[in-house]
């Protein structure tokens, strides 16, 4: 079993990207191939099935020589049942059969879980987390993931649905609405959508008539994005900084929260917002170390993630490494 090839995939609404890895957590091959949600996501399994077909000719590789294939997507994911709860971004019908499918598919065995669960073994693993039994890793995108790992498993919850930090609410009464339904949600703040939200409030207001970098790019370009006020904050420009500072105080309390309940070893920020480095990374830490427990905040590193967009397909491949079938 040792020498057999793991396959990791994590599914997204854009694209999805595969990879072989050997068991020991190196990447052979990554690709990505774009997700098809048209009539309600049907040729998503059967893309991924052909794709991985292909590259097995390439690198002259039997099926039998690959061990299982590990998924991750976004939503619930149940994983002794192998079905999907919820996945509005990729078209799937409510309690979607995406292992049976794929099985059906590659002729190989096939574990499921949800993508930011995946994202978080896989910095256990290979990345910021690794020798970390117990971490959280949050990632911070278009949306917020999260994925809760306890004495080295992922807490999945009755449901499927524990770690969905990004729906932890942020503002108990009003605030904007969230995709899930709700209001308030740590995701309309935290996130690459919510950072620019909050920022186009600011420039839209009257009261804003300086003319800062932020507004004169709105000017210009009609828009911006969360890049933008991270470098608008760094160089100085009073409206970025104030986003900044609303943002960090709101995960930072999150995750002060999150860490008195689990003390975990290590807080770990990933995402593509996680880009911004220190600028965000700073006012984080301090919030953190503000909110927390004093012995939590003692034992508890707040971190950035270590492997990029690689971690769900590492993950993925974890879970493949680590399971029975």
């Amino acid at each position: 079993m040792s020498g057999k090839w793991l396959i990791g995939v994590d599914i997204g609404g854009t694209t999805t990207k595969i990879a072989f890895i050997r068991d020991y957590g190196e990447i052979i091959e990554k690709w990505e191939i774009p997700t098809d949600n048209k009539n309600q996501g049907k040729s998503i399994t059967i893309n991924i099935s052909q794709s991985i077909k292909q590259k097995l000719v390439e690198h002259q590789m039997k099926i039998d020589q690959i061990r299982g294939i590990g998924v991750g997507a976004p939503g619930p994911a149940n994983i002794e049942t192998g079905i999907m709860e919820n996945t509005p971004n990729l078209a799937w019908h409510d309690h979607y059969p995406l292992r049976e499918l794929l099985e059906n598919e590659t002729g190989l065995p096939v574990i499921i879980n949800n993508d930011a669960n995946c994202a978080a073994l896989g910095e256990m693993w290979k990345g910021a987390g690794e020798g970390a039994k117990d971490l959280v890793c949050v990632t911070l995108g278009t949306g917020v993931g999260g994925g809760v790992i306890a004495n080295g498993k992922v807490v999945q919850g009755v449901h499927g649905a524990a770690g969905e930090i990004g729906h932890i609410t942020s503002i108990p009464k009003g605030g904007a609405p969230c995709n899930c339904g709700k209001n308030g949600c740590l995701e309309t703040i935290a996130s690459a959508t919510g950072i620019v939200r909050l920022a186009l409030e600011r420039v839209k207001n009257p009261l804003n008539r300086c003319q800062n970098g932020l507004t004169l790019l709105y000017q210009q370009n009609g828009t911006f994005t969360a890049e933008d006020v991270f470098d608008l904050a760094r160089a100085g420009d009073k409206i970025a900084q104030d986003v900044l500072d609303e943002v960090s105080f709101h995960l930072g309390f999150a995750l002060a929260n999150i860490a008195n309940t689990l003390n975990p070893h290590k807080l770990i920020i990933g995402g593509g917002v996680s880009k911004a480095g220190n600028i965000l990374l700073k006012p984080l830490k301090d919030y953190v170390q503000k909110f927390s427990f004093p012995p939590v905040a003692a034992s508890t590193e707040l971190t950035l993630a270590k492997l990029g967009n690689s971690a769900g397909v590492i993950g993925a491949a974890w879970m493949v490494k680590n399971s029975t079938f």
